[in-house]
Protein backbone atom coordinates (compact mmCIF):
# COMPACT_ATOMS: atom_id res chain seq x y z
CA UNK A 1 0.00 0.00 0.00
CA UNK A 2 1.15 3.69 -1.21
CA UNK A 3 0.16 6.53 1.03
CA UNK A 4 0.88 10.00 1.86
CA UNK A 5 0.79 11.25 4.90
CA UNK A 6 -2.21 13.55 4.10
CA UNK A 7 -5.93 13.63 4.76
CA UNK A 8 -8.36 11.84 2.99
CA UNK A 9 -10.23 13.72 0.20
CA UNK A 10 -13.09 15.72 2.18
CA UNK A 11 -13.07 13.65 4.92
CA UNK A 12 -14.23 9.97 2.68
CA UNK A 13 -13.34 6.20 2.92
CA UNK A 14 -9.66 6.13 1.28
CA UNK A 15 -9.17 5.76 -2.58
CA UNK A 16 -8.26 2.84 -4.27
CA UNK A 17 -6.13 2.54 -6.81
CA UNK A 18 -5.57 -0.48 -9.11
CA UNK A 19 -3.35 -1.77 -11.67
CA UNK A 20 0.13 -3.04 -11.81
CA UNK A 21 3.76 -0.96 -10.79
CA UNK A 22 5.05 -1.02 -14.15
CA UNK A 23 2.80 0.18 -16.48
CA UNK A 24 2.90 3.93 -17.89
CA UNK A 25 -0.80 4.92 -17.37
CA UNK A 26 -0.65 3.89 -13.67
CA UNK A 27 2.70 5.22 -13.08
CA UNK A 28 0.96 8.81 -14.29
CA UNK A 29 -1.84 8.91 -12.20
CA UNK A 30 0.92 7.58 -9.35
CA UNK A 31 2.73 11.20 -9.71
CA UNK A 32 -0.54 13.07 -9.99
CA UNK A 33 -1.70 11.94 -6.36
CA UNK A 34 1.59 12.18 -4.68
CA UNK A 35 2.45 15.41 -6.23
CA UNK A 36 -1.00 16.89 -5.35
CA UNK A 37 -0.92 14.83 -1.98
CA UNK A 38 -3.42 12.82 -2.30
CA UNK A 39 -4.17 9.77 -0.06
CA UNK A 40 -4.67 6.60 -1.50
CA UNK A 41 -4.45 2.96 -0.95
CA UNK A 42 -2.44 1.15 -4.00
CA UNK A 43 -3.58 -2.78 -4.51
CA UNK A 44 -1.19 -4.26 -7.28
CA UNK A 45 -2.63 -7.06 -9.98
CA UNK A 46 -0.04 -9.09 -9.96
CA UNK A 47 -0.18 -9.23 -6.37
CA UNK A 48 -3.77 -9.58 -5.39
CA UNK A 49 -6.11 -11.36 -7.85
CA UNK A 50 -8.99 -8.94 -8.42
CA UNK A 51 -12.05 -11.36 -7.72
CA UNK A 52 -15.39 -11.38 -9.33
CA UNK A 53 -17.52 -9.10 -6.97
CA UNK A 54 -15.03 -5.79 -7.95
CA UNK A 55 -15.22 -6.50 -11.14
CA UNK A 56 -19.08 -6.66 -11.32
CA UNK A 57 -19.00 -3.82 -9.55
CA UNK A 58 -16.99 -1.60 -12.01
CA UNK A 59 -18.93 -3.45 -14.64
CA UNK A 60 -22.04 -1.35 -12.80
CA UNK A 61 -20.37 1.45 -13.17
CA UNK A 62 -18.39 1.66 -16.75
CA UNK A 63 -19.35 -0.32 -19.64
CA UNK A 64 -17.31 -3.18 -20.21
CA UNK A 65 -15.43 -1.70 -23.70
CA UNK A 66 -14.11 0.81 -20.82
CA UNK A 67 -12.81 -1.84 -18.44
CA UNK A 68 -11.65 -4.65 -21.26
CA UNK A 69 -8.35 -4.26 -22.33
CA UNK A 70 -8.00 -4.92 -26.37
CA UNK A 71 -4.93 -3.45 -26.58
CA UNK A 72 -2.25 -5.02 -24.35
CA UNK A 73 -0.32 -7.75 -24.79
CA UNK A 74 -2.30 -10.53 -23.29
CA UNK A 75 -5.09 -9.91 -25.04
CA UNK A 76 -3.42 -10.30 -28.40
CA UNK A 77 -1.34 -13.20 -26.68
CA UNK A 78 -4.91 -14.73 -25.79
CA UNK A 79 -6.12 -14.30 -29.49
CA UNK A 80 -9.14 -12.90 -27.64
CA UNK A 81 -10.08 -10.92 -31.03
CA UNK A 82 -10.79 -14.58 -32.22
CA UNK A 83 -13.47 -15.35 -30.15
CA UNK A 84 -15.92 -11.87 -30.71
CA UNK A 85 -16.57 -11.36 -26.90
CA UNK A 86 -19.85 -10.26 -26.04
CA UNK A 87 -20.23 -8.86 -22.55
CA UNK A 88 -20.44 -11.75 -20.59
CA UNK A 89 -17.13 -13.51 -22.61
CA UNK A 90 -15.59 -10.01 -21.47
CA UNK A 91 -16.95 -10.37 -17.51
CA UNK A 92 -15.68 -13.65 -17.92
CA UNK A 93 -12.24 -12.81 -19.27
CA UNK A 94 -11.47 -10.11 -16.77
CA UNK A 95 -12.01 -12.52 -14.17
CA UNK A 96 -9.67 -15.14 -15.38
CA UNK A 97 -7.56 -12.69 -16.43
CA UNK A 98 -6.53 -9.51 -14.37
CA UNK A 99 -4.03 -8.36 -17.07
CA UNK A 100 -7.16 -7.44 -19.33
CA UNK A 101 -8.21 -4.92 -17.45
CA UNK A 102 -6.95 -1.56 -18.40
CA UNK A 103 -5.72 0.37 -15.77
CA UNK A 104 -5.47 2.69 -13.53
CA UNK A 105 -8.97 1.29 -12.28
CA UNK A 106 -9.95 4.02 -9.60
CA UNK A 107 -12.40 3.78 -6.75
CA UNK A 108 -13.41 6.71 -5.13
CA UNK A 109 -16.71 7.31 -3.36
CA UNK A 110 -19.35 6.22 -5.55
CA UNK A 111 -17.16 6.07 -9.09
CA UNK A 112 -15.10 4.04 -11.03
CA UNK A 113 -12.32 5.57 -12.97
CA UNK A 114 -10.43 3.78 -15.54
CA UNK A 115 -7.41 4.70 -17.43
CA UNK A 116 -5.30 8.29 -16.87
CA UNK A 117 -6.69 11.83 -18.11
CA UNK A 118 -5.13 14.55 -16.44
CA UNK A 119 -8.16 16.64 -17.06
CA UNK A 120 -10.64 14.25 -15.31
CA UNK A 121 -8.10 13.84 -12.37
CA UNK A 122 -7.69 17.72 -12.01
CA UNK A 123 -12.27 17.85 -12.15
CA UNK A 124 -12.49 14.93 -9.91
CA UNK A 125 -9.65 15.37 -7.44
CA UNK A 126 -8.73 18.77 -6.83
Amino acid sequence: MYTLPTTKLNGDKLMKLYGIKTCGSVKKAIKFFNENQIEYEFIDFKKTKIEAPSIDYWLSKVNSDTLFNSRGTTYRNLKLKDLNLDEEGKREWLIKENMLIKRPVIEYKDKVIVAFDEEIYKNTFI
